[in-house]
């Protein structure tokens, strides 16, 4: 980036005694006769003060570096000099080593700060050599200084974000084609090389669902805006929550999430996957559904598709929010698989179609212990009106939900009906019908 200084070593260019003057000699002129001397000064300060750099090889720290606080001293001479910002020439040169400073993994505040630590030191050398009678030429100078800070600043977090982004969008697309290549099955380990990931014993597999933020369905915000901060929320915290590097191919609404697990524990520990989930939802605002499984990275696939089911079963059967696992719903897995039981017990329920009342107050009756009070209470109904509704079920269909016999049968047809209907076909009702 930066070509060695050609110039006789002792010799200074031919400048005219422009700029600031204090105690009467040019202000430009000390500061170029200090200029060996304030390198080494700026190279010692700066191992000193920003560690970062002693990451850095010797050899390029006694090169290249040096050379761009040599130019930097020089490029600031010019400006106490002529008043006349750095051009785009050398805002590029600028721009080319914060770069670099960036795949090195240097931080963004340590290269700003190399800089400014650069300038500090100028000004301390120039400021103690002047006197009450140098204050306007003072001003000048200090002027000329922030300016001179200003563009080198914006110039420096240039070249290192662009940098920074363009490694980003690398990185993404190493990860979206791990990801991808575990969901499909078959070996990741080339895919996982090229991400620069160690693959871990076994996955936490996730199929989460992302309820909506308040946001999205408030009059006159847009609704894209609020669900992408929703998802960048619910990105960083997974990201600060995870050992290891999480996976995820994340819509508005959910979709697969892998979390390293090295773990010996062969299942997912539900009170830490409550705790994460909890944690995930304050941080994004919205109300997370999960099905959770563990496999070796050669089983994920078939893991994100048994978590994909258990989740959708969950959701169907009115689980609610939370971690759900497949001994939580392993009744109403196995009859929403499909075939001709699932669909004889569905169709149980056929003369219900058309009742959404009477299919809410049975799930509810079922779900809360065969109590007509608490269904009641959760129906925001009179106890009588649960009453008739069960017997109208039992007219319809010919069960009874408080006979023994029907009460297996019942809940058999409900979850066979409930998993195996579409979207929106379930039956619910108003809770004042």
């Amino acid at each position: 980036m930066t070509a060695p200084n050609t110039e006789p070593p002792g010799t200074a260019p031919e400048l005219a005694d422009d700029g600031p003057r204090f105690g009467g000699r040019p202000v430009h002129r000390r500061l170029l006769a200090l200029a060996p001397a304030l390198a080494a000064e700026v190279m010692v300060r700066l191992l000193d003060r920003l560690p970062d750099y002693h990451a850095l090889p010797p050899e390029q720290l006694r090169g290249e570096i040096t050379r761009q606080v040599e130019r930097g001293i020089r490029a600031f001479v010019e400006v106490v000099r002529t008043g006349v910002l750095p051009g785009e020439p050398e805002l590029a040169r600028i721009r080319e080593s914060a770069a670099r400073r960036a795949d090195e993994g240097v931080p963004l505040e340590s290269v700003v700060g190399a800089y400014h630590l650069g300038a500090q030191l100028c000004a301390a050398r120039l400021l103690a050599e002047a006197d009450p009678a140098d204050l306007s030429d003072v001003a000048t100078a200090q002027d000329r200084l922030l300016g001179y800070l200003r563009v080198v600043s914006c110039a420096v977090a240039a070249g290192y974000v662009q940098e920074r982004q363009a490694a980003l969008g690398d990185e993404q697309v190493s990860r979206q084609a791990l990801l991808s290549r575990l969901l499909e099955g078959g070996d990741p380990r080339a895919a996982a090389d090229r991400a620069g990931i160690r693959l871990p014993a076994r996955y936490l597999v996730l199929s989460l669902a992302i309820g909506p933020h308040p946001d999205e369905s408030r009059p006159g915000v847009n609704r894209s805006v609020a669900a992408r901060r929703k998802l960048r929320r619910l990105r960083a915290e997974l990201e600060r929550r995870t050992d290891g590097v999480p996976l995820a191919a994340l819509a508005a609404d959910g979709g697969p999430v892998l979390l390293p697990d090295d773990s010996p524990a062969p299942a997912p520990d539900r009170a830490a996957l409550a705790a994460l989930l909890d944690r995930l939802a304050r941080a994004c605002g919205a109300e997370l559904t999960a099905a959770a499984t563990t496999a070796a990275p050669a089983g994920v696939a078939d893991a994100a598709r048994l978590a994909a089911d258990v989740r959708r079963v969950a959701q169907a059967t009115g689980r609610g929010p939370g971690p759900h696992l497949l001994d939580d719903v392993l009744v109403e897995y196995q009859l929403s698989r499909p075939g001709p039981a699932r669909d004889a017990l569905a169709a149980l329920l056929t003369p219900l179609a058309g009742r959404p009342e009477l299919l809410a107050t049975l799930r509810t009756f079922l779900t809360s212990g065969l109590d007509r009070r608490r269904t009641a209470a959760r129906l925001q109904v009179h106890p009588n009106t649960v009453d008739y509704r069960l017997r109208r079920t039992a007219d319809l269909t010919g069960l009874d939900a408080v006979r023994g016999p029907d009460l297996l049968t019942l809940r058999a047809a409900l979850a066979a009906h409930d998993t195996g209907a579409p979207p929106g076909a379930r039956g619910t009702a108003s809770p004042n019908c």
